[in-house]
């Protein structure tokens, strides 16, 4: 006689594979994602420098400071005020004295005004500033 635990059942079968589709094409959504993504994430402010030959960027202990088209200061992505810079960029010396200043503006803000953050930054004890511009177009 058979036990009434069997009785219309099939008996269970060990699963000796496992499907790897869903998760490679989850894998590949992510990848694609993340690379679409990430250019946009490096630089968030949105600002049009002026152009000009330059050296390649670090890729390394770098802060950047941004002033944008409407003349708001950013540091990385933070905003702060002419007043609270000085502060912020020593507390930056402080926590890396090897870290490297990045200055970005907008082609519309003044020279002068560049040149007059440029000189607070140095009050704050960086001697040492990379300005950022955009590759010149090469002539036709």
């Amino acid at each position: 006689m058979r036990s009434r635990k069997n009785r219309g059942r099939a008996p269970l079968a060990a699963m000796d594979q496992i499907n790897v589709t869903p998760l490679l094409d989850l894998t590949f959504l992510l990848l694609i994602a993340f690379m679409i993504t990430m250019p946009l994430m490096e630089y968030g402010t949105s600002i049009n420098p002026p152009e000009m030959n330059s050296d390649k960027l670090p890729d390394v202990d770098f802060k950047s400071i941004t002033i944008t088209k409407q003349g708001t200061i950013m540091l990385d992505k933070d905003a702060v005020s002419r007043e609270e810079l000085p502060g912020k960029l020593a507390a930056v010396k402080a926590d890396n004295p090897k870290v490297q200043l990045l200055l970005r503006s907008d082609g519309e803000r003044s020279y002068a005004e560049v040149m007059e953050l440029m000189a607070l930054i140095r009050r704050s004890g960086f001697a040492d500033v990379t300005l950022v511009t955009q590759a010149e177009k090469s002539p036709k």
